[in-house]
Parts: C-alpha cells; structure tokens; sequence
C-alpha cells in the first residue's frame, strides 16, 4: 500500500502540466491561525529549514508540498526519473542524499535548502507583491529524501481577523475563501493546528473543519507549542480528547523557537528534544505523540484515504476522457486538404437539410416540432383549421344578398333570381381565401429559414469552427429561400385567381347541392298550399304558385318590389313592410308636382316571402360553392407549397451552394477557424493526453497493492 501515495504525485504532476483542477487529489490540507506553529510542523516532517520564517503572515501562497521517500542507495533515482531521458541517456543528478524540485522551474535541482526557501519567497513576491498580499496560485515543490515518509501536503495562509501594514481590507475573507477551496475537497484530510497555549475550544483551524467535515471523518487535530503552556497547566485533557473529541485523534507535539531558529538549531535536535521533552511531561502519552508519530499517522491516513477514494477517482478520469475525447472530436483536426473540406462541409450540410426536412435527420428534437413535421403541422393544423375557421357567408348580410339580386336585375323586376348575382357574392368570399393561402407560404418559409440554425446547431458542428463560411451558407440559403418566394406566392395567388376567373356551377358536388335545394323549395311550396284557406280555389292558388309569386306580388298591392311601394303611398294603403316605419305622405293635390326622392325610403323593413326564399336560395348556394372551392384550395395550396418551395430548395440546396462557394478564391476565406478554435483544441488535446496518462497510472495499482 506504500506505492500508492507515490500514484497520486504522479497524478499530481500528470495535471499539473495541463494546470487544471478538475480532479480533487486526495492530500493533507494544512489549516490554522496565524502563527500556530503549521510551518514549522511541516518543517519537522520534512526534517530541514525550507519554508520563509518570521512573525506576522509568512505564508501567502499555497505550497503544495510533495515528499518522496528514496532508499539512500537510490542516489537521486526515483522511478519517474528513471524514464525520463536527457541527451539520449538516463537523467541523473547530481550527487547528494536529498534535493528538492520546483514545478516552475522545470528540470533545475535543489541541494542547498536555503536556496529552496529563498525560490520560495522570491516566487510568493513575484505573484503576491510585498504588500502582505495573498494569492491563490499554488507553489509546488517535491522534497526526495531517504529521511522522510511520503506524504502530499498543502500549507496555506494562517487565518487573521485584523488587516495589517498594507493588506487589504478584506484580507480575512480572502484567507477563507482560499482554505475553503482546498478542504472542501471531500477527498482532502484536514489537518487543523492549534497552539497548547490557546483554550481549544476557540480554535479557528477546528471551527473552519467542521464547517466542511461536519462528521470529522477526515480531521485530524495537532497541538502545537506544548512546552509554552502556563505553569501548573497541562495539555493532558486536550491531548486525550476530553475537551473536543476528533475522531481521527489529536498528536502534540513540540517546535522549534524563534531563537532555536536564529541560533540555527537543526531539525533533527529538535526532534530529539522533543522527544526527551514529552518522556518527562507526558510518558504515559509520549508514544503516541510527537513528530514522528505525527509523520506515520498522516503516512497512514493518506495511504487509507487513498484507498478508498481510488475507485471513484479511477471513474471519474474515465469519464472525462470520454468527454475531452468527444470534445476534441468537435473541433476537428487542422485542415489539411481546403478543397476537400469545403465540398465535405457543403455536402453535409445540404444533405442535413434535407433529412432534417424529410425527418431522418440523426439529431432529432424532442422539445418542439421542427423541420418536415413543422410544415407538415403548418398545412393541416395552422392552416387547414384557419380555412375552416373562415365563415362561408362572414362579411355577407342578407341586405347585402338582397342588395346584389336587385343591382343584377337593372331596370326590370327579376321574374327569377338572376345568376350574376351569385357569382358576384361566391367570387367576393372565394377571395377571402387568399390571405391565409398566402399567411401559409410565409409560415412555411420562416420554418425552412430555422432549419438553417437547426443544421448549424446541432448536425454539422464543423461550422462553428469556420464562422465565415457558416455565415456564407446561410446567405447562400436564405438568398435560395427568398428566390423561391415570390414564385410560390405568385402560385397561390393564381390557384384562387383560378377559382375565381371561372364559377362552375356543374360541377358534380354544387349539382347534387342545387337538386337536394330545389326539393327543399318543392317541399316547402307543398307545405304552403295545404295550409291555404279552404275559401281559396285549388287551381287557382296553383295557378298563383306556379308563378312562383311573382306576378301576384308584382300586382297585388305590392308586397315585395319597389313599385308596390310607391303603389301603396298613393292608394294609402297599409302593406305587412311598412310596419314600425313612419307613415308615408299622404297624396298629392291635383296640380302639384310629385318629387318622387323626397319619398323616404325604408331603413330596415320585414322582407317578403319571396325575398326571404330569394336571399336563402343565393346563401345556400355561396355556401356549397365555397366549401367545394375551399377544400380544392385546402388540397392544392400545400402541394403548390411543397412544389415550388420545399421541394425545389432540396433539389437545387447543394448545386446552388457549390455554385455559389466553391471557389478557389474564397478557400482561404471560408475555411479561416475562429481565432480561439485552435487554443480550445490545443488544450482539450492536452487535457486528453494528462487524463489518458492518469489512466494508465492508475490502472498499473493492481488490487493487492491496495490492501
């Protein structure tokens, strides 16, 4: 199990390369107040003076701090050295039992100590400023030595309430949000440092893990400074977990002072004092505390913690290589070949918008209709219920009806209804048609307009590599669509000025609409004969209906034209129309001229039996001619629709576009990639290549290594 923190500093440096967190590392994330002893405890696990020391902030950059453990007859070699190549033999360092590595410094060696911790402060300055600033970009550094365990740790900047010299106001907020990015890692151990000489129960480092680790499963507590404690006290209690119990346990240990540092006092004294310190203050607890007991319990709970996330972490690099691998397959290689590429981009477009029209198209949406199934929901619901919302007699009132039968007659009085009247009224409602026939053209165009964006979308993603010939196929496109418009509309505009140039009344369906009519009028003449008074002669009231009542109306008081009404202002005799009006004048004297316009005329008036059977007869007959006109126009306007437009755009989409761009002229052009396509595929490669090589990493563990 020992290999397996090994794996993941090697799946440190594999992502480290491409700078990308997203993979959460499991590591030992280091937290505490400002000033708590969390550097000099690293330095104790590392054994030697490499991190920036003093009072006030020190640590303002995260330090992801890698130890690798080396046999001393390893000499510098470690397994990941060892494959890598330099002027065509092994690299090797040079001589010396331990050395440290910088990322940002690539390849250069460290074997002085104090040079590491000058690069440390140097590379904080550089980013951070000398202002007492903080900055989020972490410094990494690997320590190789026989000395030490391997573990993956990340110091970071103490907490602080109060901004000091020239920190920002904010600083303290700044310092959370950084600890909080690291330790909310649910595959990060939190190691939270408290001084011995604070009351535990106001530790920051331990109120910050909680807030993350509400269970304390991955916190482990370290008290620090236990030889500055009051007299007469002890950290006994503490150290037992009777003042806060954490579940992975608390470790005391002992660091070095300021003077311990200014008098240059080494490490490994410092751990031998410590030693001698906690056998004389705490025997009974000295084998479970200290620094080297600390370094074995962080060696094993990373080991542990490893284990148990290295499962998930296998999946999720699986997973977003499969995605990086589909999001590299998006942007395409680099174009080699332009001519090729064009035709290939123009072929598969076209044949996109074909199927997408024809609904074989490989992405088909499921949010809302598009493409043929829109135009076919475009013909026989938008359009098809608009026709049969269209009132066959709206706009038409019986004044009107009644209005037209007397202009058609001229100066005679009509013995029968005269058929220019019904087709003056039937053309006038058959022209109602045209509008949404023409309303249907355009809904149909708007949606072969959107199949465009459609295609681009979702189809043929190697568009939006090339901005400048997807925007050239859509103007080739839209220029094709709107070539094809005003042919369509003229179609439809022919199809109902056909209806109307021609009114034929026999035609099979109006035909058998007039025969049933004139049985119904039959009927009703029947009807009318019965109910006439037993004192009216048969044949003569046959002989009145078989005029159809005409002359008797025309000559029995006027009871349905014009002249029965001047008739009855000079006889003064009451009619059934004149009801409800104002009486009309009474006769002239002899010797005075009549002005026959200042008779008023009725405004409105009950009609006659005759005119109410004339206006019914041209109603029902506009209605049966129009419904047979509407359901002809119902047929024939989708399929000039389909004729014209759609079908004519799909033969002639890729002629036109191959016509129009396949130009050598315009290959450079077309085929010039965004400006940013060439970075985001360089990256995801990248991406790809780090995440494939994390796969192999981890799946060279075989399961035994893990137990």
């Amino acid at each position: 199990m020992e290999a397996l923190i090994p794996v993941i500093n090697k799946l440190q440096d594999v992502f480290n390369t491409v700078g990308a967190d997203i993979i959460q590392l499991p590591q030992i994330v280091v937290v505490g107040t400002q000033s708590s002893g969390k550097s000099s405890v690293l330095e104790s696990l590392v054994g030697r003076d490499i991190l920036p020391r003093g009072t006030g902030i020190v640590t303002r950059r995260p330090l992801i701090l890698q130890l690798v453990h080396i046999e001393p007859e390893d000499r510098r070699k470690t397994s990941e050295e060892n494959e890598s190549k330099k002027n065509g033999r092994l690299y090797r360092g040079i001589d010396g039992e331990e050395w440290g590595k910088f990322l940002h410094t690539k390849n250069k060696i460290y074997t002085d100590f104090e040079e590491i911790r000058q690069e440390i402060e140097a590379e904080t300055e550089r980013m951070s400023g000398n202002n007492k600033g903080i900055c989020d970009e972490p410094i990494h550094l690997k320590i190789f030595s026989p000395h030490v365990v391997n573990l993956t740790l990340v110091d970071l900047p103490g907490i602080t309430k109060v901004p000091v010299g020239d920190q920002p106001k904010d600083i303290e907020i700044q310092i959370r949000e950084l600890i909080f990015k690291y330790i909310s890692n649910p595959n990060s151990i939190i190691l939270a440092v408290t001084a011995a000489n604070t009351d535990m129960a106001t530790s920051e480092a331990l109120k910050v893990a909680r807030e993350v680790d509400t269970d304390g499963r991955r916190t482990l507590a370290v008290v620090t400074k236990l030889d500055l404690m009051d007299a007469g006290t002890d950290a006994m209690d503490v150290l037992m977990g009777r003042v806060i119990p954490v579940k992975l346990g608390i470790i005391g240990v002992v660091n070095r002072s300021q003077l311990d540092i200014n008098q240059k006092k080494s490490v490994v004294d410092a751990i031998r004092d410590e030693y001698a310190f906690l056998q004389k203050k705490y025997p009974s607890l000295a084998n479970r505390n200290g620094t080297k007991y600390l370094a074995r319990t962080l060696n094993r709970l990373l080991m542990h913690h490893i284990r148990d996330c290295l499962p998930e972490l296998k999946t999720r690099i699986n997973v977003l290589a499969a995605q990086y691998q589909s999001l590299l397959n998006s942007y395409g290689e680099p174009v080699d070949d332009k001519s090729a590429t064009l035709l290939q981009l123009i072929t598969k477009f076209a044949a996109e918008y074909c199927r997408t029209i024809e609904g074989t198209a490989k992405y088909i949406e499921t949010a809302e209709l598009c493409g043929g199934a829109r135009i076919c929901y475009i013909f026989h619901e938008t359009f098809g219920r608009t026709l049969e919302s269209v009132d066959p007699l709206g706009g038409l009132t019986t004044i009107d009806v009644l209005t037209a039968i007397r202009n058609a007659t001229g100066p005679r009085p009509a013995l029968f209804v005269p058929e220019v009247s019904f087709e003056l009224l039937v053309k006038r409602q058959v022209k109602r048609l045209e509008e949404p026939s023409l309303r249907c053209v355009e809904l149909v165009h708007e949606e072969m307009q959107r199949i465009i964006q459609h295609c681009s979308n979702y189809s043929t993603q190697e568009l939006l590599r090339f901005p400048k010939l997807h925007d050239a196929i859509v103007e080739v496109v839209t220029s094709l669509l709107r070539k094809r418009l005003p042919v369509t509309n003229e179609m439809v505009h022919n199809l109902v000025a056909i209806e109307l140039a021609y009114i034929n009344t026999k035609h099979p369906d109006f035909a058998d609409a007039c025969g049933l009519m004139n049985n119904n009028i039959e009927e009703q003449r029947r009807n009318r004969m019965r109910d006439l008074p037993a004192a009216v002669p048969r044949d003569k009231a046959a002989a009145g209906g078989s005029q159809g009542g005409s002359v008797s109306e025309q000559t029995d008081g006027g009871t349905g034209n014009w002249r029965g009404m001047l008739k009855r202002g000079e006889d003064g005799a009451p009619g059934d129309r004149a009801v409800a009006q104002p009486p009309y004048p009474s006769s002239p004297q002899k010797g005075h001229a009549v002005n026959l316009l200042d008779v008023p005329v009725p405004v409105s008036r009950k009609l006659s039996a005759r005119e109410q059977r004339d206006c019914e007869v041209i109603e029902r007959l506009i209605k049966s001619y129009f419904l047979i006109v509407r359901k002809n126009i119902q047929d024939s306007v989708p399929k000039a629709v389909m004729h014209f437009l759609v079908n004519h755009v799909k033969d002639c989409l890729q002629s036109e576009l191959v016509g129009q761009l396949y130009k050598t002229a315009l290959l450079n052009d077309l085929l010039t990639e965004s400006e940013d396509m060439a970075q985001r595929r360089t990256e995801a490669a990248d991406m790809l290549k780090a995440l494939q090589k994390a796969s192999q990493v981890i799946a060279e563990i075989r399961e035994t290594h893990m137990w």
